[in-house]
């Protein structure tokens, strides 16, 4: 489960404080679909990386599975994102000096998981990339790379996982693909799945749409059964 409590962040800017995100509450029960939509600017990315710890929080708490990440150091907040929170960027984020396989590696080597390297092989497979692990991120397109960071994201098996715009740098076609892969990853898998997305197609796999304005989530749709 993934829970806000009264959540907010404010930024110094050259103008004052900026509240990017509003004090804010709401839970996200495990195995659940989420898409959190809305213009740029409205918050959703915030949102994401306060729900990673990859940003903190101005006030409130943030329980993943009953964890509050607003009290751990950075040690144990990096340790519990290596176990807990696998994360896809818009910009794929892979290591350039490293090839796909080396990629979806290093997150297994760091947390000591037995076979990594065949566990590294069988997820390229799984998202269709088996015979291009040996290349690099400049030697594959923009939707290979994408896949290539779902797989790494996915890699050590977290309960959840976190998409911020995963189709936004894809081409329809592409962007169709990557997201036929997130439903088959969700359904076998079951995890609890929040995207960040501008993408209509994307934003209906969901089980529910936060819809986001200005800092605050203005509309939260049920989907239709």
């Amino acid at each position: 489960m993934i829970e806000f409590r009264n959540v907010s962040r404010t930024v110094t800017s050259g103008a004052g404080p900026l509240t990017i995100l509003h004090p804010t509450s709401f839970s996200i029960p495990e195995g659940r679909v989420v898409a959190i939509t809305g213009p740029s600017g409205s918050g959703k990315s915030t949102m994401l990386g306060l729900m990673s710890g990859l940003d903190a929080p101005t006030t409130g708490s943030i329980l993943l599975d009953g964890v509050d990440i607003t009290t751990l150091g950075e040690e144990a907040l990096a340790r519990l994102r290596g176990e807990r929170v696998g994360i896809v960027f818009q910009f794929f984020h892979l290591l350039p000096s490293l090839t796909a396989y080396e990629n979806v590696l290093v997150p297994m080597e760091i947390a000591g998981v037995r076979d990594a390297g065949a566990r590294a092989r069988q997820l390229l497979a799984e998202v269709g990339l088996a015979e291009r692990g040996h290349h690099y991120p400049s030697q594959l397109s923009g939707g290979e790379q994408q896949r290539v960071a779902i797989a790494r994201a996915i890699a050590n098996d977290p309960p959840i996982l976190l998409a911020d715009e995963p189709t936004g740098n894809l081409d329809t076609a592409t962007g169709r693909h990557i997201i036929d892969l997130l439903v088959t990853l969700r359904k076998a898998r079951g995890r609890t799945l929040v995207l960040v997305t501008h993408d209509p197609e994307l934003a209906a796999m969901a089980d529910e749409i936060f819809v986001m304005r200005d800092g605050r989530i203005v509309e939260r749709r049920e989907k239709a059964a």
